[in-house]
């Protein structure tokens, strides 16, 4: 996803895979309007980066939660470096942002003490397994451990 600002560091471009992703157009991304979308514990911290860096005129990498176009936060990868214009003047930054969401799997999960389900960011419990591997790259594979299986089936015998 590729945006744009301009030298007020307000963004004026979104391509199309950007409008996609966040199911707005041009003209409600625009100027501060994609901060919308930002999720409310990420939006200081990016906000801050964003103007440190503009100031600075200096390259600058983050990662906050971004709301896609169904109402679910992913992980974004944003990456902005300034850019000049045809006299070599500041013109505003470009940025590129990648969704790692699949690659993030860290921090405090919001997990069930009983049936240990896992709480998504739309509020929805799921199995284990299925947040997981909605969240990485890791599959499962299942068995039974020996105490589970001594539990399960007392008069197994091993063979």
């Amino acid at each position: 996803m590729i945006w744009r600002s301009g030298t007020n560091a307000e963004c004026d471009y979104f391509n199309r895979r950007w409008l996609a992703f966040r199911g707005r157009t041009l003209e409600q991304e625009s100027g501060n309007g994609w901060t919308e979308g930002v999720h409310p514990d990420d939006l200081e911290s990016c906000l801050r980066t964003y103007r440190e860096a503009f100031e600075k005129q200096e390259v600058f990498e983050m990662e906050y939660r971004l709301r896609r176009y169904d109402g679910v936060y992913r992980w974004i990868f944003d990456r902005g470096a300034p850019y000049a214009d045809a006299n070599g003047d500041f013109a505003g930054y470009l940025g590129s942002c990648t969704d790692v969401s699949e690659n993030r799997l860290r921090g405090l999960l919001p997990i069930c003490s009983c049936c240990k389900k896992i709480r998504d960011e739309k509020g929805d419990w799921n199995s284990v397994e299925g947040y997981i591997q909605r969240y990485s790259d890791a599959q499962f594979t299942h068995g039974i451990c020996p105490s589970c299986l001594k539990y399960i089936s007392p008069d197994h015998k091993k063979v």
